[in-house]
């Protein structure tokens, strides 16, 4: 019997980009950081206009997706979801070109049970195809012909529409439940 694919993104889904940022910038200046900004945009909005090409400068930077902190529960929601589905992660890594690196080895680093076969870093997720994907961003949703569930994030907080899935918890509700998801 075949097993259900199942496509994962990286950057906010099962690393915190954010957080490490917000971590890094509340160290440098000690700021008040704005989350209605990131609303139907980007999470760098939500830092000051005057500081947005430092933010990006970091992103761009070797080793910043190097060092992410992992999303609370992912590992082992991955490890049995692992078990029972066809798994693949699948992150766009062509926008940050020093990321392609980075993200491997983290992925590596912190899913031990997943192989380099089920790691796809691209540019376009539009090619990618399965029954199930969890993205925070809708582009990469939106020409997806499975099930799609919008991973809960700042960016996406006013975004309907999709079925939601606010954390590792609730993923694991859906996909290791004995009532676990079909395709239609």
């Amino acid at each position: 019997m075949n097993k259900q694919r199942v496509l994962v993104d990286m950057d906010e889904v099962i690393a915190d980009p954010m957080g490490a940022m917000i971590g890094w910038y509340n160290g440098k200046y000690n700021a008040a950081i704005d989350f209605e900004l990131a609303l139907g945009g980007s999470w760098i909005r939500i830092f000051p206009e005057e500081h947005r090409e430092m933010i990006l400068e970091r992103l761009l930077s070797p080793g910043f997706f190097r060092h992410l902190p992992v999303m609370k529960n992912s590992v082992d929601v991955l490890r049995e979801i692992n078990k029972r589905y066809e798994l693949y992660i699948v992150s766009a890594a062509m926008e940050f070109p020093n990321s392609l690196k980075d993200k491997l080895e983290w992925l590596l680093e912190n899913f031990p049970f997943l192989t380099w076969r089920q790691l796809i870093l691209c540019g376009d997720k539009g090619p990618v195809q399965g029954d199930f994907m969890i993205d925070d961003h809708v582009k990469n949703l939106q020409h997806f012909n499975g099930k799609k569930y919008l991973f809960t994030s700042a960016h996406n907080l006013d975004i309907t529409g999709y079925d939601r899935l606010n954390n590792w918890e609730e993923v694991a509700d859906v996909f290791l439940n004995d009532n676990t998801t079909t395709v239609k």
